[in-house]
């Protein structure tokens, strides 16, 4: 029986640049960050609230993919094509001036939905994902 996710995956244009986001901007505690013996790095970022999670920045090359998927994996990415995760706060309206401040892109600032409330936001390669603050059913 499965019992757990520990790690998921985010591609990412640019490693370093999507490192120093989710470290520096977005506040996740950097986990890993080892070379790899065909080459490239295995880097893994774990939101503060959820250390048993890690999130493996996953760049788009030549190694993982050939030079035509990496063109179109590229182009989709920054387009915005996939919609990759939904993020939690206790307090979406502080998050969200917190994220503002530090650069982050909001395409969606928070909104009332039927779950509670939701705002959408870019990261540095053009991923986006929700930010939610769950109302709690009664």
């Amino acid at each position: 029986m499965i019992s757990h996710l520990t790690h998921t995956s985010i591609m990412v244009i640019d490693l370093d640049r999507a490192h120093d986001f989710y470290v520096n901007k977005l506040g996740f505690k950097p986990v890993l960050d080892v070379p790899m013996p065909q080459g490239g790095r295995w880097v893994t970022v774990s939101p503060p609230g959820q250390p048993g999670l890690e999130i493996v920045l996953s760049p788009v090359d030549n190694r993982s993919y050939g030079p035509e998927r990496v063109t179109l994996l590229t182009d989709m990415i920054r387009e915005g094509a996939f919609g990759i995760a939904v993020f939690t706060s206790a307090d979406i309206y502080a998050t969200y001036e917190e994220l503002s401040a530090k650069g982050v892109v909001f395409k969606k600032p928070p909104t009332k939905e039927f779950y509670g409330l939701e705002a959408i936001f870019l990261d540095d390669s053009g991923n986006w994902f929700s930010l939610a603050q769950i109302t709690p059913s009664v």
